[in-house]
């Protein structure tokens, strides 16, 4: 007998009888995971703050949560804690996490969500009677994030390289805040936590960190700002929006587990794997991101060609982040 993977869009079953992972019928034993991890919820206050959902949905990030049966809630219990313990030791300790864990640990996180974004809109196609609109691109993503979130209930071996890439980088903060970022149609998530920062490819088999492999390697082992942290997580969310590929990738289920491949990113017709980059709309995403420091395009785009950076300086060298001036700060 084979492992097999379980397709809740084969039939859309997104429902609260269900395990969202497994699609086993709930028993009494089972419960509703939350979807934000109680330790984060609790050491930020964030259980009653609202989060906007689909079609301007309204939710208390401690309702957000999903169906699970007992045997997957220990799973998810098991790395989710994991995670935490190691947060709790500080930044040396947890950028050791593997990157199957954080994978797992983001996943269930960033499924969570757009598992609760899916369940509203079945719901409010079922009371009006329309059909759904969901692009066949998203659930092509979406299908593939939740097969390979099954590694947590299911031996599953990703063959050559992983299809996800997260980054982890330490800041220099002196106020423990909260931040976190999701981008549904890029699978790119972000998260900052005390002087953790986090960046989460979830499905480009590494090529954005490829991409920014320069400014990656001049950040590593290094502190940074979180205006710092901020532009870095800015150009991953922009070159998400560039890449120009829909990764496949294909399942062999056997006895033994389940054996992932990615399939080639080439493209016959000759077009680039990222569009081009443009320093308007980079500017434009940067102003976002920038926001708690109220800087705006007109201070970004002194140079129309060169957006201003706080990462590097004229020679291109990373600056250290305890000699970077914010607007707040001069």
């Amino acid at each position: 007998m084979s492992y097999t993977l379980y397709d809740p869009f084969e039939s859309f079953t997104f429902d609260t009888k269900h395990c969202f992972l497994t699609g086993e019928p709930l028993k009494e034993d089972d419960g509703m995971w939350p979807v934000f991890p109680e330790w984060i919820m609790e050491r930020y206050g964030l259980y009653d703050q609202q989060l906007k959902m689909f079609d301007d949905v309204i939710k208390n990030y401690g309702a957000i949560r999903v169906p699970v049966s007992a045997a997957a809630m220990e799973k998810l219990k098991d790395v989710d804690e994991k995670v935490r313990e190691s947060f709790s030791k500080g930044f040396e300790a947890f950028g050791k996490l593997d990157q199957l864990t954080l994978f797992q640990w983001i996943g269930a996180w960033f499924y969570g969500v757009i598992f609760n974004e899916i369940q509203t809109a079945v719901r409010q196609a079922t009371l009006t009677g329309e059909p759904m609109n969901f692009s066949q691109s998203l659930i092509h993503k979406f299908r593939n994030l939740n097969y390979m979130l099954q590694s947590l209930v299911k031996p599953m071996e990703f063959e050559h390289y992983n299809p996800f890439r997260i980054i982890v980088r330490e800041l220099d903060v002196e106020k423990d805040d909260f931040m976190y970022r999701d981008e549904v149609s890029t699978l790119v998530f972000s998260l900052k936590m005390n002087n953790i920062g986090l960046i989460a490819c979830l499905q480009d088999n590494g090529t954005n960190a490829k991409y920014h492999s320069e400014i990656l390697e001049k950040t590593e082992n290094k502190k940074l700002h979180p205006i710092q942290f901020e532009e870095l997580t800015a150009r991953f969310y922009y070159s998400a929006y560039l890449f120009s590929r829909l990764p496949d990738y294909t399942y062999l289920e056997t006895p033994k587990g389940i054996f992932v491949e990615a399939m080639p990113l080439d493209d016959f017709s000759g077009k680039p794997m990222f569009d081009k980059w443009t320093a308007k709309t980079y500017s434009q995403v940067l102003e976002n991101f920038w926001k708690p420091w109220a800087i705006n395009m007109f201070e970004i785009r002194k140079n129309p060609e060169k957006p201003i950076s706080f990462l590097l300086n004229e020679s291109g060298d990373l600056v250290e982040s305890n000699k970077v001036v914010c607007p707040d700060e001069e």
